[in-house]
């Protein structure tokens, strides 16, 4: 059994976040379940996700773990990376759809920051002093494990603050495209919809009055670049960056993303299944300055996307 005394600084902090924070490599639908199971106690209760902590609080944990007890990250060499551009400052990847970008509690060494460590072992050490920054190394931005496309990673620490501080500053520009359900009856337009995570902590939502967890402004720029029978292949450019972003605000308006089960409850078609079934979500383009250099990079339409398309 682990005991955690909350300190003032921590006070005030939801449970369920607090050991997120804590306990990096476990998710935070995870952390929910244990709670609501008894494996998370507060002055020898049970208590709910959302309770909020006050000074000398005392946690009591079983069975959990900041495993692995080695905490540094191991290089993965079989992991073949599509490099598009490196400097001394940064490298610049075209994504393969079904590489998860860095650690988590199920997954530990089959991810890009694995690939990245065996390729550019100088990255090691190119992270803030965050709760499971160690298993991020150069990594300023993220796309979900099933979505292919454009990243930029920083090779030292001057980058790496000057990339997050581009980001944080909404000062790079990113371009998506994707093969989208449904025929748009606007062929460009703007979605904007404040998103917020579902009490379940599962997924994203559309805020609602009633929303009691954080709601944060979400605003998606979108152009529909070709139809074909019952399907729109649609440019995106996302305005703020929150997770899932594109996804909840296509399913949204009505169309779903190809192949997102989670936001679309889409059952993939038969096309899809031959191609490993994912969502068809591809960043495209990504544009920045960095040390007063203007960078612009692109990742072609993957193939899986043109296969689809022909199948129409």
């Amino acid at each position: 059994m682990k005991k955690i005394v909350i300190d003032q600084k921590n006070a005030g902090l939801r449970i369920d976040r607090f050991l997120a924070r804590e306990f990096f490599l476990y998710s935070r639908v995870d952390i929910t379940k244990r709670i609501k199971n008894g494996e998370v106690l507060v002055n020898n209760g049970k208590i709910k996700p959302s309770y909020n902590l006050e000074e000398a609080d005392e946690i009591l944990l079983e069975n959990f773990s900041n495993e692995p007890q080695d905490k540094s990250l191991k290089p993965n060499f079989s992991i073949e990376l599509n490099v598009i551009f490196e400097n001394a400052d940064i490298v610049v990847i075209n994504k393969q759809a079904g590489l998860q970008v860095h650690p988590s509690f199920n997954e530990k060494a089959n991810t890009l920051a694995n690939a990245l460590l065996a390729k550019y072992p100088e990255i090691v050490d190119v992270h803030d002093d965050s709760v499971g920054a160690e298993y991020r190394p150069g990594i300023v931005h993220r796309l979900d494990k099933y979505t292919s496309g454009v990243m930029v990673i920083a090779r030292n620490m001057k980058a790496f603050i000057a990339l997050k501080e581009n980001f944080k500053n909404r000062h790079i520009q990113k371009q998506y495209i994707a093969i989208a359900r449904g025929i748009f009856n606007e062929k460009e337009g703007i979605i904007d919809k404040s998103i917020a995570k579902s009490s379940s902590y599962k997924k994203q939502v559309i805020a609602r009055p009633n929303t009691k967890t954080t709601i944060k402004s979400a605003e998606t720029h979108f152009r529909i670049i070709r139809e074909a029978t019952n399907y729109s292949l649609v440019e995106l450019i996302p305005k703020t960056g929150r997770t899932h972003q594109i996804r909840i605000h296509l399913a949204s308006i009505g169309h779903p993303i190809v192949g997102d089960c989670v936001y679309g409850h889409d059952e993939a078609s038969e096309t899809l299944k031959k191609l490993d079934s994912r969502h068809l979500l591809h960043a495209k383009k990504l544009c920045f300055i960095l040390f007063d250099k203007k960078y612009t990079f692109s990742a072609p339409m993957p193939k899986d996307f043109k296969i689809f398309l022909k199948s129409l």
